[in-house]
């Protein structure tokens, strides 16, 4: 079974046409060797109202099951990534994040800076990642082991037993 996954990178310089964006084709590279499948991308600037908004479409229109976030979740003045996600969450997911940060923090002692936050709307698992191509690729490897089951739950296809 193929699972559909949105992309959404915050960055205003690659929104702006100023640098290109690297962590899509990362993104894309890590989730083409697994079920996954981009069925969309999208590159905005760091406003939270935009990200709501696309969060918000992609989970009660598309009905996405999975979007995975990158960038805006540091601790620069422009970084509300994280504010602006929680703020459309039904519940957060927390050991998602803090299990990113603990394998991150063993490779970039910094990693422990990041506010990224997990969390469901609806039926829909939000994931936000760091904002470097590394970065991404470290945090998806111990995200992905984690994810047929978490889909399956928000999916109701879990049968006890």
């Amino acid at each position: 079974m193929t699972r559909d996954v949105a992309v959404v990178i915050l960055s205003d310089r690659a929104a702006a046409g100023t640098r290109p964006d690297a962590c899509i084709p990362v993104i894309a590279e890590v989730l083409g060797t697994t079920q996954y499948a981009i069925v969309h991308e999208r590159v905005l600037p760091d406003d939270a109202a935009a990200l709501q908004a696309e969060l918000i479409d992609l989970a009660d229109r598309m009905r996405v099951p999975l979007v995975l976030t990158s960038g805006g979740t540091g601790l620069g003045p422009r970084d509300r990534t994280p504010q602006a996600t929680a703020g459309i969450l039904d519940y957060e997911v927390p050991g998602i994040a803090e299990a990113m940060r603990a394998a991150s923090a063993t490779v970039v002692k910094t990693a422990m800076l990041s506010r990224a936050v997990a969390g469901v709307r609806g039926t829909t698992l939000i994931v936000n990642l760091p904002g470097s191509p590394k970065a991404v690729r470290e945090t998806l490897a111990v995200l992905l082991p984690a994810l047929p089951h978490a889909l399956d739950l928000l999916a109701d296809r879990v049968v006890d037993g």
